[in-house]
Formats: structure tokens, C-alpha cells, sequence
């Protein structure tokens, strides 16, 4: 039976991983995210969770050991953040490009300079183009959840791509909610013992993380992107499976709420969708018709989902705390392309907020809905009233 427990999304994440029964646990800490690894080397302690608890050296290491204990057929966890996910960046590609399933929880946290400590999105969206598969959590709920679908999805032979579970830092981190925890009995049945033959095997000797010159290197990138585009069926699959076993449904790479006949969509992802949802709510009730479109995923990116939620909307805004410098978000940039290969021509905004854990209100969001009502394009920061181009 699940049990009820109050928990920060750090914790939940943590008993979510606990439930998975990863055999390997690298860990070094970076705020916000410490507390997952703190809690996680907790369980091993009290023997809550019978894994192989590795301190490391740096986030370079962290990634560097899971790479290890994947490589030789183990369930392998790590957690980082900011800096340190930047850190990561040389093995981020090793990892999906030797196709090894390995479970990252990423507490998404502002980059320097200027140092800051607290939550934007900029370091995972800055590295989308690495091969992995890239989630976004609303709340704790989901956090938890998102351990053993992570799990689920990215170890299925036909994907075996690495997984990045996002996680609002503080904002979601560091908050606290009641939260389903599964029994174990129940995780069991979701998610089956780790089996790949992508492995060393001293019975069954073969090369892996090899070297491909111009000849071959071009099948490999292809292989993985194929890979990756499998992740959508796979999630869908998942979810369905996890809603038998549990009892909550998840909506695939995206979330839509109230888009039906929504004439101005805002798309948005993580922990700020939940504040979206009451001021729709909000606006509903006083006669406008608006919607909002979470992006569960990114990589994939839904772009099919996209164009079927918003294909009858007037206009579309895309917030996000995220800013490609010297051109617009990467999501406005992602959510604007799918609109074109759909063959939808609406007008579009992008605004950019929460940029080193700056407030985002729900005036804020009803102004967003404002200014697409009164046709506003362009790109502006949240909360300073000014267009940047």
C-alpha cells in the first residue's frame, strides 16, 4: 500500500530512487540539489536500499563512475546541478553516445556569472543538444514518479539513452507537500531488474566506447537520435503501465490544461505551470479563454503535441527561464518551429523570467495574457517591462 509522507522534491526524488533499487549510487553534492544524496546515503546506512554508495571527487567523477557501473550492467544514479552539470558536460555525451541508461536528477539552478545560487533552467536547456532524454518535474509528486519512469523508459533496449530528471531548484527542491510514496512491492512490479547487453562481459568479450572515424560515425549519431524519437511511444507506454500499478495517469510529453478552445496558449514547463493552471483558472471564471500547454519533455521534443494543442488558438506565448544570448529562449525557439513544420501561422511572444530565481507572479502571468490579447510579438524579461528585440 503507499504510504503518505511530507516531503521537499529533493526527498521525494530520493525515495523515488530508493524504490528503483539503483546498484550504484555516485554522488557528490552541489546545492540545491545535496539532499538528494544526503537522503539517499541515509538509506544505504540504515539499509533501506542495498546499493554501492561512491563519494567522488567532482561532478566530472560522478558521471564518470555511473558511465563505470552502467558499462559493466549495473543500475547507476547520480545528481548534480548548475556548475556542476556543466562540469559534466565532456561525459554527458559519452553517456548517450555509448547508450548507457543511466538515472540523473539535475536540481536546475542558475549558471555564473553572476554567481547564483538559486533556480532558473539554464544549465539543463543549455545542454539539449547532448543526447539525453530531458524531463520536467511540476511537483514532488511527479518528482517521485519521474525516478521510476525515468528507469522504466530509458532502459528499454530499443532506447537506452541516458535520463535527466529536472527539478525546480528551491522553488521545488526545497518545498514541501504530501506525496504517495509506492509500497515497494508495487515498484517492484512497475519496473523490471536492469538487463542490457550493452555490457562488459569477460564470457562474452566486446568493445565498448570505441572510436568511429568518418565512415561509420554518422550511423552511430543516427542510431542514437532514432533512439531517442523512440522515447515518445516509450513514454506513453510507461505511463499507461504506471497508471495500472498506481493509480495516477501522466499525459505523455506534454500537459494540457484547458487548451480546448482556448483562444491564447501559454507553454510553459516545471514548477511554475502549477501557478499558470490557478490564474487560467482565474481567467476562465471572468470569461476569457485561455489556456496553458506544459512541456513535460524537451528532448524529445513534442513537436506534434504542440501543433495539436494550439492549432485553433489566436496567439501563442512561450515563458521560460531560459535565454539563448544574442537570439530568444531555446524553448520559444523549439515551440516556434514546431508551429512552422505544422503549417500554423499565429502570432507569437517569448518571455523569459525566473532568471536567477527572480519572482515570477501570478500578475505577471495575467499580463502575459493581456498582451497576447492585444497582439503583442517580440521577445521581453518578465517584471521589467521592457522588449529586448
Amino acid at each position: 500500500m503507499m504510504a503518505k509522507k511530507f516531503l521537499s522534491g529533493n526527498e521525494a526524488f530520493a525515495e523515488g530512487v530508493r524504490l528503483a533499487r539503483p546498484q550504484v549510487i555516485s554522488a557528490y553534492p552541489i546545492t540545491p540539489q545535496t539532499i538528494v544524496v544526503e537522503k539517499l546515503s541515509e538509506m544505504v546506512e540504515d539499509g533501506s536500499l542495498k546499493s554501492e554508495f561512491i563519494h567522488v571527487e567532482s561532478e566530472h567523477s560522478a558521471l564518470s563512475c555511473a558511465m563505470g557501473a552502467s558499462a559493466v550492467g549495473a543500475r547507476a544514479f547520480t545528481a548534480t546541478s548548475s556548475q556542476g552539470l556543466l562540469y559534466m558536460a565532456e561525459c554527458l555525451t559519452y553517456a548517450s553516445g555509448g547508450r548507457f541508461p543511466i538515472l540523473m536528477m539535475n536540481a536546475n539552478r542558475s549558471t555564473a556569472l553572476p554567481w547564483n545560487i538559486y533556480g532558473d533552467q539554464r544549465d539543463s536547456i543549455s545542454l539539449l543538444d547532448s543526447g539525453w532524454i530531458q524531463a520536467y518535474a511540476e511537483n514532488a509528486q511527479e518528482a517521485l514518479d519521474l525516478a521510476l519512469l525515468g528507469y522504466y523508459i530509458a532502459e528499454k533496449k530499443e532506447i537506452s539513452t541516458p535520463y535527466m530528471a529536472n527539478l525546480d531548484g528551491f522553488v521545488l527542491t526545497h518545498t514541501y507537500e504530501v506525496v504517495d510514496v509506492p509500497a515497494k512491492e508495487q515498484a517492484d512490479e512497475f519496473l523490471p531488474p536492469f538487463e542490457t547487453e550493452n555490457r562488459l562481459d569477460l564470457e562474452h568479450p566486446r568493445n565498448l566506447g570505441f572510436s568511429a572515424g568518418p565512415d561509420y560515425n554518422t550511423q552511430f549519431k543516427m542510431k542514437e537520435h532514432a533512439g531517442l524519437l523512440k522515447v515518445r511511444d516509450a513514454v506513453t507506454e510507461a505511463e499507461d503501465r504506471f497508471a495500472k500499478i498506481f493509480g495516477r495517469q501522466y499525459t505523455g510529453l506534454t500537459e494540457n490544461y484547458r487548451t480546448e478552445d482556448a483562444d491564447y496558449v501559454l507553454v510553459t514547463l516545471g514548477s511554475i505551470s502549477g501557478l499558470v493552471k490557478e490564474t487560467v483558472d482565474a481567467l476562465r471564471n471572468a470569461g476569457q479563454k485561455v489556456g496553458l500547454l506544459r512541456l513535460r519533455y524537451l528532448r524529445p521534443f513534442p513537436n506534434q503535441e504542440i501543433a495539436a494543442a494550439v492549432k485553433n488558438a489566436k496567439a501563442l506565448a512561450v515563458l521560460e527561464k531560459d535565454i539563448s544570448f544574442g537570439n530568444e529562449g531555446t524553448v520559444y525557439t523549439n515551440v516556434v518551429s514546431a508551429l512552422h513544420k505544422a503549417g500554423i501561422a499565429i502570432p507569437t511572444a517569448n518571455y523569459v523570467g525566473g532568471l536567477g530565481g527572480k519572482n515570477i507572479s501570478a500578475a505577471d502571468i495575467r499580463q502575459i495574457f493581456e498582451d497576447l490579447s492585444n497582439g503583442q510579438q517580440g521577445l521581453y524579461f518578465v517584471g521589467t517591462g521592457g522588449e529586448t528585440g
